[in-house]
């Protein structure tokens, strides 16, 4: 068994950014990588997939992008090779291929066992991601067996599915981009709308995250909000990363003529049954979105922005009249589904009293409860853009310092 003061689990960007920060303070280190750097870039999104966030919002600590096109978006690939990059140059500890298969406590700190072998530690930095396993619904039991499902961590490209209709479920990010690619593919799409977060690609002529970050909107603290359980549980920004920086919002998936209904509430003897809350929830995002612009009007109006557009408002989200409540799966309209529908952290193989019933690490801006545990990579982890690349670095820098404050600590004598 080898022994160091910190394992961090994960290569990807926020495992990379504490091993940066680790670095920063002399405190020595591992990073446990099951796969490559970035793995879960290089092998779970589709094949057009790029970020939602422009190229000059990718930050990580001591490092940011320096390509010719600051305004665009990047692909996963890319994205990954970034990644890559970013350990080479700050020579972070990684080794790959390494699955760590228990995390458990031991005397004066943990025990990582991996199928590499075993390591004893003071601190232990969860950097494995939020996005391991998708979430669908255990009502797909019920959907019948000549329909095609896939995951977005599943579907490469809409050539995978057969010809026919398409039943996307859920309208956040994943959703509509995916709803919007498989419709341009000649198939006919059915696009089931829960809660959302209504976004414009750009507003007054700048992109909206420029908004957002200049405006303190994404260095919200998880202290600040008055429900951060909430916060916390909100779907991903109705955003897509295109060269076009075109909005791709229900309104616009409506004029390509894909069909909205409501959220999917059930499947019963084979029909798929919606809920009737689409005008509500439809409602519901373009208030919010209201709100966030008047956020930034007045944000720009106090500090005096110059040269941006004029304010404007986006026109209500335009519900279908009568949206269908229930569509027959048996009768061959729908070929194939896709639950983008979200996903979750795999924590199983943590052996550490720190889970909530449904597997969730609970924890306090990512500090848990029990002493020498760190979590990163959650939305909302102690900031708004947690979930961003750049909110990597500023939540990194923090763990950082509490956990080198936890290790100043004298470690307790056994009587």
């Amino acid at each position: 068994m080898r022994d160091i003061t910190t394992v961090v689990i994960g290569a990807g960007h926020c495992g990379l950014a504490m091993s940066r920060c680790l670095t920063d303070r002399s405190i020595d280190h591992v990073v446990l990588e099951r796969g490559e750097t970035a793995n879960s870039w290089r092998t779970q999104r589709w094949d057009s997939f790029r970020l939602l966030t422009p190229n000059w919002l990718t930050r990580l600590p001591g490092y940011s992008y320096q390509g010719d096109d600051p305004d665009g978006f990047m692909t996963a690939p890319e994205l990954a090779e970034l990644i890559d990059q970013y350990a080479t140059v700050t020579a972070a500890p990684v080794l790959t291929h390494t699955t760590v298969t228990s995390v458990r406590p031991g005397d004066d700190g943990f025990v990582v066992d991996t199928d590499q072998g075993s390591w004893k530690t003071r601190s232990v930095v969860l950097a494995s991601g939020a996005c391991n396993v998708a979430v669908v619904p255990a009502l797909r039991d019920a959907v019948p067996a000549e329909i095609l499902m896939r995951t977005p961590a599943e579907y490469r490209g809409p050539d995978q599915l057969p010809e026919g209709g398409v039943l996307v479920v859920g309208a956040s990010a994943s959703g509509i981009q995916l709803a919007d690619e498989v419709h341009r593919s000649g198939r006919a799409v059915t696009l089931a709308v829960g809660e959302h977060v209504r976004m414009p690609r750009s507003y007054r002529g700048l992109d909206i995250l420029w908004w957002m970050e200049a405006a303190g909107v994404l260095d919200e603290r998880y202290d600040e909000v008055p429900d951060i359980v909430r916060a916390r549980s909100l779907p991903s920004m109705q955003l897509v990363g295109s060269p076009h920086k075109a909005t791709v919002d229900l309104n616009a998936l409506t004029a390509l003529g894909v069909r909205l209904v409501g959220r999917l509430a059930g499947i019963r003897d084979g029909y798929a049954q919606f809920s009737g809350s689409l005008p509500n929830l439809c409602a519901l995002a373009d208030l919010k979105l209201g709100r966030l612009l008047d956020t930034v009007d007045t944000w720009a109006a106090d500090a005096g922005v110059h040269g941006a557009g004029p304010p404007e408002r986006f026109a209500a989200t335009q519900v279908p009249s009568s949206p269908p409540l229930a569509v027959d799966l048996r009768s061959g309209e729908i070929r194939s589904i896709i639950w983008a529908t979200g996903f979750r952290p795999d924590m199983s193989w943590l052996d550490v009293p720190v889970l909530d019933r449904k597997g969730r690490v609970v924890h306090d801006g990512g500090v848990t409860a029990w002493p020498g545990l760190y979590l990163i990579g959650m939305p909302f982890l102690r900031r708004r853009k947690s979930s961003l690349i750049a909110g990597a670095e500023p939540d990194a820098a923090d763990l950082t310092s509490h956990l080198a404050s936890y290790l100043d600590c004298p470690v307790p004598v056994a009587s």
